[in-house]
């Protein structure tokens, strides 16, 4: 009567126990494999339950959480001279120009616009003070200082303004070095979907908390707790590489993360020009606007966490992670020690310190940069820093695409050439965007920014298109370690360039010295069945341990799960499969009655589950099942 046919009906790998409803009715919207991992990205695949489509709730879900997560991380950027001017450390605040004539940051101080220098006469030959008038030059406006030309807050660096806010970009980046390295075991234990909630929980505390900075040390320790919130990152990439097969996980995961970074180049638009100016120009104080402004992010938080709680799965089959689904049988602080023991890891941190870490500093430094140095308006600098990292769009999928690509034709050594040539061409672009000078033209700095940003992202992406290859039963721990990497870069250029160099440009030239370096260390890879850039592999992939991973070819790979087990109990005869006589009508009923349109849109792996279970039966055991059903 109204019996659908086997082949609609979902096969599960359950055998000898009657299916619930929701397992016979449930089936996945994208292509999976044999592991139920998706082998396309179809963006658009919105719709669905939690059971038919969680591969791509868990994409967006890791995109939009790490996007929040990063907007409230650097929130405080773009304001950062309004919150000094609140924190009375300006220098005109701390050394009144009437009382204190001759600090160096007003002896050195060009006003761009005004194009006027602060020493109407000229500087000193050592540089300590201003010439004194010519003789008879006489008059109100004849004296060696010209106070007027300096600006609201004047922080450039050698300035304790400066200091300040150095300070607390590497105490931003620093904390969530010390969150990345634990993720790995916390997401073993608790799973992506807690443990997201629970940074997005902290992080809204402290952005909360953020509205009420009233001095440097107050400031400082907000943005160190706010920065525990960049953990975020590691949910994120190790979330999707449990959702997608390996011919598309470096794209879903430089896709991801890159989406989820956009969130520091919309922080740098949102914060300034939709939130702050616009509540200045309406009539409040700088100071009430600012902290105002800080609410919106921490509401953010507090949504986003509610919704990757109630509607995501961490796996597409479970509901909570266990270690067993990366071949673990727990999760163990040991599990850090035994993968640092490859050197690949270490300069795969290395590596991403140079890509990520990059970025981490051009969100802190840029607006600042660009209002200290060229003496921008926040607006115009506001969007200047944003373009940076408005590049995440695009840029970071880009480098995933291309390692997918570069390995689908030259099979491994593809996705390393990749890694060389973008962070290659990230440092020749970060050394120009370092001689760009306030006499050139703002679309110099501007194209500079782009082309320099472009190549940040790409290398992000092609990074974690090497990452699951490293070690695939501690891809938790090797996710976190080398996001952990790329805030330890941030640390290091941050401490060592930017804040000890007191210049304006060659902090960016040096850090462009360090990125090459570290480009240049890709010829090291070697991997025993996948090989390096110059040699191939001295074993195959069978000898390896490596077995969950893409084929050298780049098709997806043929693992085969073990036979079903029975439930049975030790030495009973196992019970068959469901057979389609055996099906209740009113499920088969049920399932008739369902809208056929969602049905069309379905990639079902029905006959490809049965094909497999049938080859696995004997004769005997095919023999012996029928025997006990008839």
């Amino acid at each position: 009567g109204g019996r659908l046919p086997y082949s609609r009906l979902p096969e599960r790998r359950l055998v000898g126990a009657r299916r619930t409803m929701e397992e016979v009715l449930a089936e996945y919207r994208c292509r999976v494999d044999v592991r139920d991992k998706a082998t396309e990205l179809p963006l658009w695949k919105v719709r669905g339950s939690v059971q038919q489509n969680p591969h791509m709730r868990a994409f967006w879900a890791s995109t939009i959480s790490f996007f929040v997560a990063f907007l409230g991380w650097f929130s405080l950027a773009p304001l950062t001279l309004e919150v000094a001017q609140s924190m009375q450390i300006c220098e005109e605040q701390l050394y009144p120009p009437a009382e204190y004539p001759a600090r160096p940051a007003y002896v050195q101080f060009k006003n761009l616009e005004l194009d006027r220098y602060y020493c109407r006469y000229g500087q000193k030959a050592d540089g300590s003070d201003c010439k004194p008038a010519p003789a008879g030059v006489t008059g109100d406006d004849s004296g060696p200082y010209d106070a007027s030309v300096l600006t609201t807050c004047v922080c450039t660096s050698g300035t304790r303004c400066s200091t300040v806010l150095g300070q607390a970009g590497v105490a931003s980046v620093t904390a969530s070095i010390f969150v990345r390295m634990m993720m790995g075991t916390v997401l073993e234990r608790f799973g992506p979907v807690n443990v997201q909630t629970g940074l997005l929980l902290f992080g809204a505390v402290w952005v909360f908390a953020a509205a009420g900075i009233s001095s440097p040390a107050h400031y400082i320790v907000i943005r160190f707790l706010i920065g525990a919130v960049g953990g975020a990152f590691v949910t994120n990439q190790f979330w999707c590489s449990l959702m997608f097969a390996p011919n598309v996980v470096a794209t879903a995961n430089a896709s991801a993360a890159g989406w989820g970074n956009l969130g520091g180049g919309v922080a740098q638009l949102l914060m300034q020009l939709l939130l702050f100016q616009p509540m200045v120009n309406a009539g409040l104080s700088p100071d009430k606007a600012w902290r105002i402004s800080m609410m919106f992010p921490a509401w953010l938080f507090l949504i986003c966490a509610a919704c990757v709680k109630l509607y995501c799965w961490d796996t597409p089959t479970k509901r909570r992670f266990t270690p067993a689904e990366t071949g673990k049988t727990q999760a163990s602080l040991w599990d850090y020690v035994e993968v640092l023991k490859d050197a690949r890891v270490w300069l795969m941190m290395f590596q991403y310190g140079a890509c990520f870490g990059t970025e981490l500093v051009m969100n802190n430094q840029l607006a600042t940069h660009f209002r200290t140095y060229f003496q921008m308006r926040a607006q115009d600098a506001a969007a200047l820093a944003a373009a940076f990292g408005l590049m995440n769009i695009f840029a970071r999928s880009l480098g995933g695409l291309a390692s997918d690509k570069m390995f689908a034709k030259f099979g491994f050594r593809g996705r390393l050439w990749a890694q060389f040539l973008v962070l290659f061409l990230e440092a020749i672009f970060l050394f120009a965007f370092g001689c760009v000078t306030h006499a050139h033209s703002w679309y110099i700095a501007l194209a500079a920014v782009v082309f320099f940003s472009l190549f940040v992202q790409m290398a992000e992406g092609t990074s974690y298109g090497i990452v699951p290859f490293i070690n695939p039963k501690q891809l938790a721990v090797v996710s976190a370690l080398v996001a952990a990497g790329g805030n330890l870069g941030a640390v290091i250029v941050g401490a060592n360039f930017y804040d000890r160099v007191g210049d304006g440009l060659w902090p960016f030239r040096l850090h462009a010295a360090y990125v090459l370096l570290w480009a240049l260390a890709t010829f090291s890879y070697y991997w025993p069945e996948h090989g390096g850039m110059f040699f191939g592999p001295w074993k195959s992939k069978d000898a390896g341990s490596d077995k969950d991973t893409a084929s050298e070819d780049g098709q997806e790979d043929t693992y085969s799960p073990k036979p079903p087990q029975s439930p049975a109990k030790a030495g009973a005869p196992a019970e068959p499969p469901i057979a389609p006589e055996e099906i209740p009508e009113e499920l088969c009923a049920e399932e008739a009655s369902a809208d056929p349109s969602q049905s069309s849109t379905v990639v079902s792996r029905h006959e490809r589950r049965r094909a497999e279970m049938a080859s696995r039966r004997t004769p005997a055991k095919q023999a012996g099942w029928e025997g006990s059903s008839g």
